[in-house]
């Protein structure tokens, strides 16, 4: 459920709501994105996925969208997968780069409001984390404060957000 101030709540934690461009690439660029990494060196599943995290300023696509995307690439014969050291490692083939020539220069850009939005959360995980250690093991007094450090930040959040 997204909040007022486009904050989600709910399942999947509490932080900046991804909507729309910002949540996630385009349907079908995935693949294009993956060949473009597989043009650098081979690599194996996870590596990519960390490079796709990288490239994009945050956003860490799902093992659920990129092993069967690669499977399907593979399967197409763009590029091969073999194992190594127990891992499978995927190289880019000839008909891979020729169907990265024939879409266009077309590079990864990652948004800076995307880069933003997973550095504001990492930022309230953190916050999230000090905050239950202060509640464990800790005196009635320290909780308070605790509380009303909180509280206090969350209303000079919202004294901002009715500035802007």
């Amino acid at each position: 459920m997204f909040g007022r101030h486009g904050f989600k709540f709910g399942r999947g934690g509490c932080g900046p709501a991804l909507k729309g461009e910002f949540m996630r690439m385009r349907r079908g660029d995935i693949k294009f994105h993956l060949l473009e990494i597989l043009k650098e060196t081979p690599r194996h599943g996870y590596e990519i996925i960390s490079e796709l995290e990288k490239q994009s300023g945050g956003y860490r696509p799902s093992p659920g969208s990129v092993y069967p995307t690669l499977q399907m690439l593979e399967e197409g014969g763009f590029l091969t997968g073999e194992q190594i050291d127990g891992k499978k490692v995927y190289t880019i083939t000839e008909e891979g780069l020729k169907l990265l020539e024939e879409r266009g220069a077309k590079p990864f850009e990652a948004n800076p409001k995307m880069a933003q939005a997973f550095e504001m959360r990492k930022s309230l995980m953190k916050l999230g984390a000090a905050v239950m250690d202060g509640m464990r093991d800790n005196d009635e007094e320290t909780v308070k404060k605790i509380s009303e450090i909180i509280n206090k930040a969350r209303r000079d959040v919202y004294s901002i957000l009715a500035d802007s």
